[in-house]
């Protein structure tokens, strides 16, 4: 039978995390199995509801395909079963909030990763610390009108944190050693000991004086202070690509913040700001532009100029010619930022009425009332 893991829960379908981690958070104090008056299965079936919909991309799956998506991966879809749960999370000599297990994380880490955020321990598998990422950073470009819709290469200057040129980011000073860490004894981590509802845990933390790389430096390098980056000012040379338009950010791999003890470089966004063109607006690929036209060349028509991105093209006005009316000069737009060709031009005209008349001028007009009669 399908499992309604939002009802186990007691949530809405269309909760939010928190409202998930608060319900759960309820019921394992309730149902746990070590507690007066709790209730082991139902503390496995809370558990595994919450594994679920707990989870953002299980979550998605389940919402879906239902509980089938998880029917063979194991209790809450970790791949372990109740009993491998229980054992773990008990312990043999273990009761509800005094007792002692001991065990490796890493191998449960789905799971009580979960429970971990949940009861405020850190369950986090042990060994040396994952390579960070560098922090992704942003900056603004204001370029030309042309610029954007054409392309461009443009230099800037940006002061952002680079790895240290003394050191070469190893954090020490050039000419001395780099010692195994006394803190963990070069391992990396230390043991931490932690009580919660669920026993007590002994958990593997990330060394905070070498930062889980199990050595360190004899003497930190005087320029970084041993953090391996520093400040300064990079010049980079940034190409512009044609059809790119205001608001839009060009994403530049690698170019971001360092990372320390040589991880991966966070990425740089530059976002472009395009400057104001007194003669013309830009509508997606498409061009505007507005035209004044006389009385007599609406009526007559003529060829007028136009200013274009590709400078002043000759646009022919037909007899008859109402205000408010768009000519089309077909692929004199800007570049397609995908490369698909350009958009067009598009002239709204407007017929200038005269705001005073000479004495020729509005006899002419009168002439021209009366043959409308």
């Amino acid at each position: 039978m399908s499992k309604d893991y939002y009802k186990i829960l007691d949530v809405d379908k269309n909760a939010s995390s928190d409202e998930i981690k608060k319900a759960f958070r309820k019921l394992a104090h309730e149902h746990h199995p070590d507690k007066t008056g709790g209730n082991a299965e139902k503390f496995k079936e809370i558990n595994e509801a919450y594994q679920i919909v707990g989870n953002e991309e299980k979550r998605k799956k389940y919402d879906q395909f239902g509980d089938a998506a998880f029917s063979n991966a194991g209790f809450g879809g970790t791949g372990m079963s109740w009993e491998d749960f229980m054992r773990a999370a008990q312990g043999v000599q273990s009761g509800f909030g005094n007792g002692g297990v001991q065990f490796d994380f890493g191998d449960a880490s789905d799971i009580f990763g979960n429970l971990g955020e949940m009861f405020g321990f850190n369950m986090g598998g042990g060994g040396r610390r994952r390579r960070t990422r560098g922090a992704d950073i942003q900056t603004e470009l204001t370029i030309e009108f042309a610029d954007a819709v054409f392309g461009a290469t443009k230099d800037i200057s940006l002061y952002k944190t680079v790895v240290c040129e003394h050191c070469r980011g190893n954090g020490a000073e050039p000419g001395t050693p780099i010692e195994t860490c006394k803190t963990c004894k070069g391992v990396g981590y230390i043991m931490q000991t932690q009580r919660t509802i669920l026993g007590t845990f002994q958990s593997q933390n990330t060394c905070p004086d070498c930062r889980g790389e199990g050595k360190r430096a004899a003497k930190k390098c005087s320029r970084c202070g041993g953090n391996g980056l520093q400040k300064d000012t990079v010049s980079l040379q940034i190409k512009i690509p044609a059809g790119i338009d205001n608001g839009q950010a060009i994403k530049l791999s690698g170019q971001g913040e360092p990372a320390v003890n040589g991880g991966t470089t966070g990425d740089l966004y530059i976002k472009i700001k395009v400057k104001p063109d007194k003669n013309l607006e830009r509508s997606g690929d498409d061009i505007l532009s507005i035209v004044e036209i006389s009385i007599a060349q609406a009526v007559l028509g003529d060829k007028i100029t136009v200013i274009t991105v590709d400078g002043e093209l000759t646009l022919k006005i037909t007899a008859g010619t109402q205000s408010g009316s768009v000519f089309k000069l077909r692929g004199r737009g800007a570049h397609n930022l995908n490369g698909r060709g350009r958009g067009d031009h598009l002239a709204t005209v407007k017929v200038k009425m005269p705001e005073r008349l000479g004495k020729e001028e509005k006899r002419l007009f009168e002439e021209l009332k009366k043959l409308e009669k």
